[in-house]
């Protein structure tokens, strides 16, 4: 009996180890074949079966920059970056509120934010649209920005009040023993306590904002287009181009990667904030 357990556990472990690869071959898989296809030529990215051996080129990649990529791709990054710096802006002395200084309605304040999400965004596309022709605003990054902001601004408020609950009140109440104001607490106790939480709050916002299409492709056209509306462009009555169409999304999506692989460590620390321990 005492030499079965332990091979229990470990056939168990193995089998979970199994499986966890399993899963994330299935979920990493379409990257991979995407960076394969982006190399080939459109011969080879057609053919049944698919090849797996190839002569790699970067003709494709050279044709999506020479085919105007660039002024969409400096569009997604203005609006991005943008629309997430205001959601910090504003998030952040929203959380601080609603979670280290609550006041009466801070329970209808935060279901105020959470119905705001539950609205399709096909049922106020026509509203937008108009407002946006009647501004001025229509086909300029500025609506996307105004948008942006206000699509990612609740689910940030949420999240980084999650945050701010994890501070400890000791910490704050020895910082207003040593005479320390509102502005000097949240520079040097709080926000080194929830940065974690903050840099992965932006970091699904830069995510949410980069792969947005539908406001982009319904309210803007020849000058403020993003790169999501840049990809359906690879969409013709001749059919897909997949060799092409695989080389404009590895390029829209290095970017986010490269983001995410940086700011991995404060991802993982801030969305494991909140945890039981």
């Amino acid at each position: 009996m005492t030499t079965v357990a332990p091979r229990k556990r470990a056939y168990g472990k193995g089998s979970l180890t199994v499986a966890t690869w399993i899963i994330a071959i299935l979920f990493v898989f379409p990257l991979l074949w995407m960076i394969l296809t982006a190399f080939k030529q459109e011969a080879d990215a057609y053919t049944d079966p698919p090849k797996l051996f190839f002569t790699p080129t970067f003709e494709q990649l050279g044709n999506v920059l020479s085919g105007g990529f660039l002024p969409y791709l400096s569009n997604s990054a203005f609006v991005t970056i943008l629309s997430t710096a205001l959601v910090l802006l504003f998030g952040v002395p929203a959380a601080y509120a609603l979670s280290l200084a609550p006041v009466k309605g801070t329970s209808n304040a935060l279901g105020f934010f959470l119905s705001t999400k539950m609205l399709p965004i096909v049922a106020a596309i026509i509203p937008l649209y108009i407002i946006s022709q009647n501004t001025e605003l229509l086909d300029t990054v500025w609506a996307l920005v105004i948008l942006y902001t206000s699509m990612n601004l609740p689910l940030a408020i949420w999240m980084m009040r999650s945050f701010f609950l994890e501070v400890p009140h000791e910490m704050i109440e020895a910082g207003r023993i040593d005479g320390a104001n509102l502005p000097t607490l949240l520079r040097k106790i709080i926000m080194p306590v929830v940065a974690p939480g903050i840099a992965a709050t932006a970091l699904i916002c830069v995510i949410f904002s980069w792969t947005e299409f539908f406001y982009a492709v319904n309210l803007t056209a020849a000058r403020a287009g993003t790169v999501p509306v840049f990809l359906v462009g690879f969409i013709t009555s001749e059919g897909l181009y997949w060799a092409q169409l695989s080389a404009a999304a590895l390029l829209a999506s290095l970017p986010v990667m490269i983001v995410g692989w940086i700011a991995q460590n404060h991802l993982v620390r801030g969305l494991s904030m909140g945890a039981v321990k």
